[in-house]
């Protein structure tokens, strides 16, 4: 690849990038770059959907299979021998279409952009495997997935199971014994060399760790004693939290949709996909309260909704009305229910209750079952509108949108409200996770003043 760049076979662009692509696969499937990389379509099309999920568009992943596909061709030139190509024809066709859709969107012609982005990720799907259980997997994925699903686990712990199981067989040995052969040496060794080698945070090896155990005692019904000595110990850490001052200076430079969505993370407490999952019919205006489905541990709550909100909020709930109403009209007009209910009440998700609050620009197909609803807000919108807000206010702390439910706590705190309040306020289990906040008081409850204040 490094030869060709040289050699000027591309242009400044994919000279560029291409042999960042090339190693970025690399990475992904531990191989090394020293040697002749192989390239599987199965591999190929979960790496993509990592760059998805990770805000890439389509012609960046289109990128990526142009850049396989060309390191395919040098080495079948520069090889004496006969050279097994991957077929990536399929997959390149899905991207390109995918990524004239974009361009047609963005050009403002939204009636045959609208038809062809719709034809194009009904291709994708099929193609490229997106949310399906696909005969094509091995079937301990196949069996894995379907397990998760029947536990109702979230689309996006089943999608970072699968691939770190995926990983974990490409470190030793592919997937033709089922793993038979592989046990608690293996286990430790890919787990330690996460750490060691790839460097990650303790949480992430931990995901690796819950989805590994989850693969083999509950899915291949094997007992290994020595797992759970092995979870990494994961650091406690203050959290950080933002003055009254700077959570103001925030919000003067957020607008409309985003400054509302920050007003509820600040004043009700809530976790990032919390507001993003809130339904109209969770808003209680008469009670000046929230109510949080299916939160985290699956435990519902109430929280607070703050005064200042509600004009803005009723507001933003009749555009949705209005929003829902021409979706109907066009024979769409549905939402996601969770689990079975959508079967159980056919016509709630047609409902204006079970609506978004934040609902997505544009309507969508559910992977599973091919129905297409309108989604909620994707999570990538919020935090870009928020990097900029704190970017523009000159704020020197890593700012995320759970930074908000942080200073929420912490302010209620500062304010004197019973600690038990805010336990019940965040949703926390255990009171002790709610303690943490009493560590970041001004003046905490041991009342601790620094001597040098004392001089």
């Amino acid at each position: 690849m490094e030869q060709a760049v040289r050699n000027g076979q591309l242009s400044d662009g994919d000279a560029q990038w291409f042999p960042y692509w090339l190693d970025r696969y690399a990475r992904w499937t531990r191989q090394s770059s020293d040697t002749r990389i192989q390239i599987q379509p199965e591999s190929l099309i979960r790496f993509l959907r990592t760059l998805r999920d990770g805000g890439k568009p389509a012609f960046v992943r289109l990128q990526v299979v142009r850049a396989l596909e060309f390191y395919q061709q040098l080495a079948e030139l520069s090889s004496s021998s006969e050279v097994t190509k991957a077929d990536l024809t399929e997959i390149r066709t899905t991207l390109e279409r995918l990524t004239r859709a974009d361009h047609e969107r963005q050009a403002g012609d939204v009636r045959n952009a609208r038809a062809e982005t719709s034809e194009a990720l009904k291709e994708a799907e099929d193609a490229m495997l997106i949310g399906k259980i696909d005969s094509r997997e091995p079937e301990i994925l196949q069996s894995m997935r379907k397990l998760m699903r029947v536990r109702h686990y979230a689309p996006r712990t089943e999608r970072a199971y699968a691939g770190w199981v995926e990983r974990f067989a490409q470190a030793f040995g592919g997937w033709a014994d089922s793993f038979s052969q592989v046990g608690e040496v293996e286990i430790k060794e890919f787990l330690s060399d996460l750490a060691v080698q790839g460097r990650v945070a303790a949480s992430t090896q931990n995901q690796a760790f819950n989805a590994l155990l989850f693969l083999f005692r509950d899915v291949l019904k094997r007992e290994l004693a020595f797992l759970e000595a092995v979870r990494a110990k994961r650091p406690q850490r203050v959290p950080v939290v933002l003055s009254r001052e700077e959570v103001a200076a925030i919000f003067r430079h957020l607008r409309g949709e985003s400054l509302l969505f920050a007003q509820l993370l600040y004043g009700g407490g809530l976790r990032h996909y919390e507001v993003l999952r809130l339904r109209i019919k969770d808003v209680d205006f008469d009670r000046r309260q929230l109510i949080i489905r299916d939160g985290k541990g699956a435990r519902d709550r109430v929280t607070v909704l703050p005064e200042m909100t509600v004009e803005p909020l009723k507001l933003q709930i009749e555009n949705v009305r209005k929003l829902h109403e021409q979706d109907l009209e066009a024979g769409f007009g549905s939402a996601w229910l969770p689990d079975a209910f959508a079967s159980q009440s056919p016509e709630a998700p047609r409902q204006f209750a079970w609506q978004f609050v934040f609902p997505a620009d544009k309507l969508s197909t559910d992977p599973h079952d091919g129905s297409t609803h309108r989604h909620h807000l994707h999570e990538s919108v919020f935090r870009k509108a928020l990097r900029r807000a704190v970017q523009n206010a000159d704020i020197q702390k890593r700012v995320t949108p759970h930074t908000f439910r942080h200073s929420f706590a912490t302010h209620l705190l500062e304010s004197g409200s019973d600690i038990r309040t805010v336990q019940e306020l965040l949703g926390h289990a255990d009171l002790s996770t709610t303690m943490i906040y009493t560590h970041v008081l001004q003046q905490g409850p041991l009342g601790v003043k620094s001597p040098l204040d004392r001089l």
